[in-house]
């Protein structure tokens, strides 16, 4: 009788409140539903747990693993990213989970993963909730039109002749981080934790290559989105997908929007100074927000129909501009270092070639163009140490066919490039040995022309800051190269982790050498 009764309160109370409805169709009858589709076409995964779905379980493995570090080995899956880890091994490559009420599929087909990162008109890229926008947004986050207009006026900022003009910017940070340790090593030798040093020449080259300023007045920007980046994983990020939550007044969400505040205060103030100068045509557009903004005028005052980019989205791109050029580019510089560390043999290969194309002399742009065994070395890196492990979550908007899947609309898309580029059977037994020379013969070569390799993404939206990345990566490390050798220290503790990008929990400490 008492079951009878609350089953009629439920009816009851669903007939009455059709938002209680929408609700209750929201965090289970949908998901159900997706889940059953799913399973029909033999897909395997975990089960639907109310709400949170696997969240929490998520969490909660990534929390296990750093509290210890990891073997000297280059077999990072399973500290890195356990979660997922755990699943492939239960459910197969292509499996699903949840990311609360939403199933999430996990793609490490390459064919796949093709048709996904071509097709435009069936998938997108999830919205990021109000409260990520404030730390990333632009054209990283952009779809249809939009993404289109913005990628246009972008582009020339990242053409190699401009590319070519930011050289000299991106010597400058390198020569100066190397006479920082130059004076450390006075003594032939002296151990040093490379990695904040490493933090801070990516955040001067970019102050210097995006606004021409250097490290010093570009340091609270820096300051501001790594706390902003904190802020965004800490465990009240997992309420994060609940509407209305970011209007709660908590400590979290107030320290949130003082950051984005005063961030976006200080590149407005910068982007209307440059403005003025720029009208009175008092300065060259040599550096990435002039490229943009000039870019940016021809477009708004040309002879076309189109209209430009207003001061906020020139913002919101600055920011990105900050966020990705210094993260991507301070791990690619740490973990070359650490893997050159752990295999020696590789390290002197690359210093005989870098002495052999440069002697003492700075490098150049052609130089750098001139490099192979250099280039192999970054690739394998970007392999094993991909600055991002998992691609942008993508949803689908209509069903869609993906091999022998059919996906309805609404069910999300993870694309791992960490699980993928250390897989045994896209890469063979050696997949998680360090061996640069498996791309001698360049990218196509090594991947047999799949789509296993994507550091940068792949397709029509792979990074617009490649190139860029790439290039001041080969001048850090040549630098390097030319004036130290360097070994792992006994001090230095092996643990990969994830905060936005993949870094070294506890630092990089390298014994340095002088030569």
């Amino acid at each position: 009788m008492t079951d009878i009764l609350l089953a009629l309160v439920v009816i009851a109370t669903l007939l009455l409140f059709p938002w209680t409805w929408k609700a209750f169709s929201w965090i289970w009858l949908k998901p159900k539903k997706l889940e059953k589709c799913l399973r029909d076409q033999g897909l395997r995964g975990s089960s639907y747990k109310f709400l949170f779905g696997d969240i929490k379980e998520m969490i909660d493995s990534i929390k296990a693993t750093r509290t210890k570090p990891t073997e000297l080995t280059h077999q990072i899956v399973p500290h890195v990213m356990p979660f997922d880890h755990d699943k492939v091994q239960r459910y197969g490559k292509t499996h699903f989970t949840w990311f609360g009420p939403i199933p999430r599929v996990n793609i490490m087909e390459p064919d796949m993963i093709r048709d996904i990162l071509s097709n435009i008109g069936h998938i997108e890229k999830i919205r990021f909730s109000h409260i990520e926008k404030k730390l990333v947004i632009g054209l990283f986050s952009y779809e249809g039109e939009k993404w289109v207009k913005h990628r246009r006026i972008i582009n020339p900022a990242f053409h190699l002749k401009k590319l070519k003009m930011m050289l000299p910017a991106i010597h400058t940070s390198c020569r100066e981080m190397v006479e920082k340790w130059q004076a450390l090593v006075a003594d032939e030798s002296c151990e040093l934790n490379v990695w904040p040093d490493l933090q801070n020449l990516s955040a001067d080259i970019i102050s210097r290559t995006a606004f021409s300023s250097n490290f010093e007045e570009g340091r609270r920007i820096f300051q501001l989105q790594t706390e902003m980046t904190v802020q965004l994983l800490q465990d009240s990020h997992l309420f994060m997908f609940v509407p209305g939550y970011r209007f709660l007044p908590t400590k979290q969400n107030r320290r949130i929007e003082e950051i984005s505040t005063e961030m976006e205060s200080l590149l407005r103030n910068m982007i209307l100074e440059r403005e003025k100068v720029m009208h009175m045509n008092a300065v060259k557009n040599n550096d990435l927000l002039g490229l943009l903004m000039e870019s940016n005028f021809k477009e708004m005052f040309g002879n076309t129909n189109n209209v430009g980019i207003t001061i906020d989205e020139v913002i919101n791109e600055c920011k990105l501009f900050y966020l990705a050029g210094q993260e991507t580019s301070a791990t690619l510089f740490v973990w070359t270092l650490i893997c050159l560390s752990m295999h020696q043999d590789w390290q002197e290969k690359a210093r005989q070639e870098v002495l052999q194309v440069f002697g003492g002399q700075s490098p150049d742009f052609e130089g750098l163009n001139h490099l192979k065994i250099v280039p192999m070395i970054l690739n394998e890196v970007l392999r094993l140490y991909p600055p991002v492990i998992t691609l942008p979550v993508r949803v689908t908007n209509k069903e869609m066919k993906l091999g022998k899947l059919v996906l309805p609309p609404g069910v999300q898309i993870s694309i791992p490039p960490l699980l993928v580029q250390h897989d045994h059977d896209l890469w063979g037994e050696d997949a998680e040995k360090f061996n640069p020379a498996r791309f001698a013969e360049g990218i196509s070569k090594a991947t047999k022309n799949k789509v296993s390799f994507f550091p940068f993404s792949w397709g029509p939206k792979i990074c617009i800051g490649q190139n860029f990345a790439l290039i001041e990566a080969k001048m850090a490390i040549s630098m390097i190269l030319q004036h130290f050798s360097f070994e792992l220290s006994p001090t230095y503790v092996h643990a990969p982790h994830t905060i936005l990008t993949l870094k070294p929990q506890y630092g990089a400490q390298l014994i340095l050498h002088k030569l």
